[in-house]
C-alpha cells in the first residue's frame, strides 16, 4: 500500500462523532475543572462566614473573672473529696488498704 493510497483510504474514513466538538461539550473536562471550583466556593463561603460572624471580643477584666472562676472550682473540688478518697481507696490493691490493718 502506498503512501497516496493510505491518504485515501484516511480520506473514505468516516469522521469521529466528537471531532470538531468545543471542549466545554466533554464530561471529563468539567470533571477536573470541578475539583479546584468546589475547593474555591467552599473558601468563599468560609471567608463569608469568618467576616460575617466575627469571634466575640475578649472581656477587658479577664483576669478577675478567671480569679473568680477558679474560686469557684476550688469550691467545687471540697465538695467532692470524699468522692476522690473513695475512689483513690477502691483502686489501692486490697493488700494496702491503711484501714485493713
Amino acid at each position: 500500500m502506498s503512501a497516496t493510497q493510505a491518504r485515501a483510504a484516511q480520506a473514505q474514513k468516516a469522521p469521529h462523532p466528537e471531532d470538531g466538538k468545543p471542549w466545554w461539550k466533554f464530561a471529563h473536562v468539567w470533571l477536573i475543572i470541578s475539583g479546584p471550583l468546589v475547593v474555591v466556593i467552599a473558601g468563599l463561603v468560609t471567608a463569608y462566614i469568618a467576616m460575617s460572624k466575627p469571634d466575640p471580643v475578649v472581656d477587658p477584666d479577664y483576669y478577675r473573672h478567671g480569679l473568680e472562676i477558679n474560686q469557684r472550682l476550688t469550691e467545687a473540688q471540697k465538695s467532692l473529696a470524699p468522692a476522690v478518697t473513695g475512689r483513690n481507696h477502691a483502686a489501692t490493691p486490697a493488700h494496702d488498704h491503711p484501714l485493713d490493718r
